[in-house]
């Protein structure tokens, strides 16, 4: 995530300050913006994000397959992923990459993942693994290797080229794009962040996001990306996905 009003420094881990909408879905204060959709959390991310990117269908028969985000927030989209990946028979080995400025602590994760049964083996493993600090950290599942990125995404999106000891590398298979709204939270949609993002996208590398403001179209195609509208999830009109060009 940018940088909101909430402040720190260099190797310091900010926990965000939330309202608990509903009793149940999580808002961050400094960016007015709820971490998923009041109209369904596991419904939206299966439809922009999964069906956006033509999971699982692009998965089936590949051995290994990596997808890369932009805010992992409450790790819905990737325990959600990880739902789906068990569901093949046999599944790919999944690695998933993810960046985040300001990680929830694990009792804000674990009330805000507790509202979702059919993902609460996966959330179990999820919050008893969860101990961000700033860098890279792996963390492991059945079947799938999570890499945590705690930091600002602009500066840590470098070390997937570099494919060093000790952190993640692309070529990214899919992308999810899902930082908070652009008009609050524009430093993830910037055209050099999403340019570096094309840059380690493999050459069938897919994206998709939630928003379709035409700001960000322009800097996706900016960047290098087919970018293609698609139906939003349920009151949104129209939502964006696309591919490498």
């Amino acid at each position: 995530m940018g940088e909101p009003t909430q402040k720190k420094t260099p190797g310091q881990i900010v926990a965000p300050s939330l309202d608990w909408l509903d009793g149940e879905v999580p808002r961050a204060e400094a960016f007015d913006d709820t971490y998923f959709s009041r109209a369904g959390g596991l419904e939206e991310t299966r439809h922009v994000f999964l069906a956006g990117n033509g999971l699982p269908d692009r998965w089936q028969g590949r051995e290994s397959f990596t997808i890369a985000e932009f805010g992992f927030g409450t790790g819905l989209n990737f325990l959600t992923t990880l739902k789906a990946l068990k569901a093949q028979q046999p599944p790919p080995h999944l690695t998933f990459i993810s960046f985040e400025l300001y990680p929830m602590t694990r009792e804000q994760l674990a009330r805000a993942l507790g509202v979702f049964p059919d993902l609460a083996d996966e959330a179990d493993e999820l919050t008893a693994q969860w101990q961000p600090a700033p860098g890279w950290s792996k963390l492991t599942f059945d079947g799938a290797d999570l890499w945590l990125g705690i930091g600002d995404a602009r500066d840590m999106i470098a070390d997937l080229a570099r494919a060093g000891e000790g952190t993640p590398s692309g070529p990214v298979d899919a992308w999810y794009f899902d930082g908070f709204s652009p008009a609050r939270n524009p430093e993830l949609w910037e055209e050099d962040l999403l340019k570096a993002a094309f840059d380690v996208t493999a050459e069938d590398g897919t994206f998709a996001t939630y928003t379709a403001a035409g700001w960000v179209r322009r800097n996706l195609a900016g960047a290098g990306f087919i970018v293609e509208k698609q139906k939003g999830f349920a009151g949104k009109r129209e939502m964006v996905a696309g591919r490498k060009d």
